[in-house]
């Protein structure tokens, strides 16, 4: 079991992931590496990792619905699919290799952000249509697909379910917005299953929870105070983090 002073770089961490997690996501590209570093057991990081996922994500999802940019009669609506997709991509796990897996989906995130980037306007205005059958022909589907892939393997589920919202229509901020309620709702319903499990390690996950949540708040006040430009900016610097946690795991 590691000592106590593994807090004194695991706060700062867990704080810098919050604020990129609530801008663009990705923070578990932070978090996940850092609690291996710790000194914790495969089973005890990830189940300790949703247990301070809750905390920024929750923070998240607090400041950018208080401003008005979370759509919930759509998200409402996403968050069961996204849910089962989560459960059935776990249960996956155990029959596809996530070593194959990673690589697919390295090539994949990479080529939504040179997408994202090269358009030059994607993302930047606020197109979103309302609720229709067309809209949510293309966000139910997307949904249970990152869901699938959060339960399967993870990194970077927040910024696969931004660039859905970006398609759907919504500006990078309110794409975040929404985004980060669904991966409030999909942590949630993890950390209950990990918590069954008795893996997660509270001392250090409910202060480094704390951090990220605070890091979480700053990073949501910077994306709405700066705008789509700078949530732009930040989902390619993610993108590539992503990409580079799961070419290099």
């Amino acid at each position: 079991m590691p000592s106590p002073d593994v807090l004194l770089y695991g706060l700062p961490l867990a704080f810098l992931a919050g604020f990129i997690d609530a801008v663009a996501g990705g923070g578990g590209t932070i978090t996940l590496p850092t609690l291996f570093f710790m000194g914790l057991t495969p089973p005890q990081v990830v189940a300790t990792n949703k247990l301070l996922a809750i905390f920024g994500s929750g923070s998240a999802t607090v400041q950018y619905a208080r401003s008005g940019h979370i759509e919930w009669p759509l998200v409402l609506r996403l968050v069961p699919l996204a849910l089962v997709g989560s459960a059935i991509g776990a249960y996956l796990v155990h029959f596809i290799d996530p070593a194959a897996f990673r690589t697919l989906v390295a090539v994949v995130i990479l080529g939504v952000g040179v997408l994202v980037l090269v358009n030059k306007r994607f993302g930047l205005d606020d197109r979103y249509p309302g609720l229709s059958v067309r809209m949510l022909a293309l966000t139910l589907p997307g949904a249970f697909i990152v869901g699938m892939y959060d339960g399967f393997l993870g990194p970077g589920t927040g910024t696969f379910l931004m660039f859905l919202f970006a398609l759907a229509g919504f500006n990078l901020v309110r794409a975040s917005g929404n985004a980060r309620a669904i991966n409030f709702a999909t942590n949630l319903g993890a950390f209950v299953f990990f918590l069954i499990g008795g893996q997660m390690v509270f001392w250090i996950g409910l202060p480094m929870g704390v951090a990220n949540a605070l890091g979480a708040y700053v990073g949501a006040r910077m994306a709405m105070l700066r705008g789509s430009a700078f949530v732009k900016w930040m989902y390619g610097v993610i993108v590539v983090l992503v990409a580079a946690r799961l070419l290099f795991a």
